[in-house]
This record gives structure tokens, sequence and C-alpha cells, in this order.
């Protein structure tokens, strides 16, 4: 970096840490810049690769009040992958990009999206544990997000995190009724949840190690976020674990406890090596939904094709 590019990088670091936030059209450094479009991608994608594992349950939930309930979710998630890829089409803009090109990064395998997402739902339960479970981890990212110093990401958080909170009082729900159900109702939870929970622990990122230290303590540094993994994932534990226990379920790690003065918990690591395969799209649903989704694309581009000879018309 030339020695005029450092002092303005050192104004711009000096303008955040005054609670200075930045919107797309106002100068900034290439390396904040990269970690937004990294951050928000991923986010996008993962909202949109997320409507895959519960549209499998909307033709089959158990009611039509379930059925309803589960559509407008699904199509919740939707509308959050389109607003957050609107924000990054911004960031990207210079460099020449849209969203056509986060869609062939992803179908080329080149886009990652959040590991809990590659993964089957084969009962009923685990549309209601996505819901409660995974979008309560979900909230608890989001909602540390909401500080952040990139303002168009801000704004599109709010709107998310409201929608979000609905979601999450929708899967409780699924789940109540299931844990104060039959006994094969019950069993079915706790089949769901034991399969589910090391991908629960997985959600929040690797400990600080190797790249995922270097993204975090950019990311950090930048005001774009104000937790670490860790951090994260102590929370999620101290929120949850007291709630899945009370109902009399069993998570399946003995290890798994919180120290009574300094309230830190410890636990079983989960295989970090199997969600770096995972994230690789080398998870049980990877291919499969990467190709429903590769499908719908190619389905969908007369819409795209219209809409755009329209802009031009106009």
């Amino acid at each position: 970096m030339n020695p005029d590019g450092e002092a303005r990088t050192q104004e711009f670091l000096e303008r955040l840490d005054g609670g200075h936030l930045v919107e797309a059209d106002d100068w900034m450094p290439d390396a904040y810049r990269a970690e937004l479009v990294r951050l928000i991608r991923l986010h996008a994608v993962s909202e949109i690769m997320g409507t895959l594992p519960e549209k499998e349950w909307v033709p089959r939930a158990p009611t039509l009040y379930r059925k309803l309930a589960l559509m407008a979710k699904v199509q919740d998630e939707a509308g959050h992958g389109q607003l957050l890829i609107r924000v990054a089409e911004d960031l990207m803009a210079p460099r020449g990009e849209n969203r056509e090109h986060i869609m062939e990064d992803l179908f080329a395998g080149r886009q990652k999206f959040h590991n809990v997402f590659h993964l089957p739902v084969p009962t009923w339960a685990d549309a209601g544990l996505i819901g409660w479970l995974v979008d309560g981890a979900a909230i608890i990212t989001q909602g540390m997000l909401l500080g952040g110093s990139y303002a168009p990401y801000t704004r599109a958080l709010r709107r998310i995190v409201e929608e979000e909170a609905f979601h999450i009082q929708h899967g409780e729900s699924i789940c109540m009724a299931l844990a104060e159900g039959t006994a094969g109702q019950r069993a079915m939870f706790q089949e769901a949840l034991t399969r589910w929970w090391p991908a629960l622990m997985m959600f929040f990122g690797p400990p600080e190690d190797g790249a995922a230290l270097s993204h975090q303590a950019a990311t950090l540094r930048f005001r774009i976020r104000s937790k670490t993994n860790e951090e994260l994932r102590q929370r999620y534990l101290s929120k949850y674990v007291p709630r899945i226990r009370s109902l009399g379920f069993i998570i399946p790690d003995p290890t798994l406890q919180q120290d009574p003065d300094t309230k830190a918990w410890t636990y079983q690591q989960p295989d970090w090596q199997q969600w770096r395969a995972i994230i690789a799209n080398h998870g049980p649903r990877s291919a499969a939904r990467l190709n429903l989704r590769r499908t719908s694309y190619a389905e969908g581009q007369w819409v795209r094709d219209v809409m755009a000879a329209t802009r031009k018309a106009v």
C-alpha cells in the first residue's frame, strides 16, 4: 500500500472507532470491501439455500395451519436472500460483478453456504428444530451484526431480524407440540436433536485459527462484527441448553457443563474437518440441493430476460 493509501485507511479506521457508519458510495479500503462482500454473499446464499430443507416439508406438513406457516417462512427466507444480494451488488459493482456472478460461483462450488443447509431433514421434527434452534443460532449472529459499521447491511438486518423472531416462534411451537405429545413424538424430536447437535455446534464456525482467524480479526477491526465465533457459541449455549433440558431432552454431549463462577461452557469439540468437507459441498444433501437450485435458476432465465428487456425499453 502506498503512503497516501495507508494514511487514508488509518483515517477510515479512526472514523469507524468513532462510530461512523459507512454508506455504499463512501470511500472504503479494498480489504474492508472484500470482507463485506465475503460475509454478505455467504449470508445471502445461505438464506436462499436455507429455503430448500424446509421446502421439502411443505407438502407433508401435518395440518393446513402448519403448511401455511411453513410456506410463509420459506417465502420470507427467499426474500431475505434477495435483499442481501442487492446489498452485495452495490459493493461488487466496482469490480464489474453482479448477482449473476454470485449464482455462477454457487453452482461452480466457489461460493459456500452454511453447513446446516447441507443436511437431510427426514422427519417433521427436523422442520421444527430448524425453525427453533437453527434460526435461533442465526438471530444471535445477526443481532450481533446489527451494530456493524456498514449501514446498508445493518438496515437490511433490521428487517431480517424482525422476521426471524417470528420464525423462531414458529419453530418453537412445533417443538413444544412434539415435546408435549406422544412418546413417539418426543422420541422423534430427541432423535432429530441428537443428529443435529454437532451441526449446531459448528454453526458459528471454528475456533480462531488459520484463515478463520484472519477473517475474524479483519471483521472485528473493521467493526463489521463485535463478537468472536466462540463468544457467539457461548451465548447460544447459555440461551438454549437450559431450555432444551427443561423439556426433558438429552443433549448428546456428556462433557457439556457450565462453570458456576465464570458461566463459561465446556463442550466436546465438533469434527472441524467434517465441517470443512460439508461447506465444500460434500455434505449428505449438498449435490441434490445444488442441482435443484441450478435447475430452478435455469428454468427462471426467461423471467430475467424479460425484465432485462423491459429495463432497456424504459
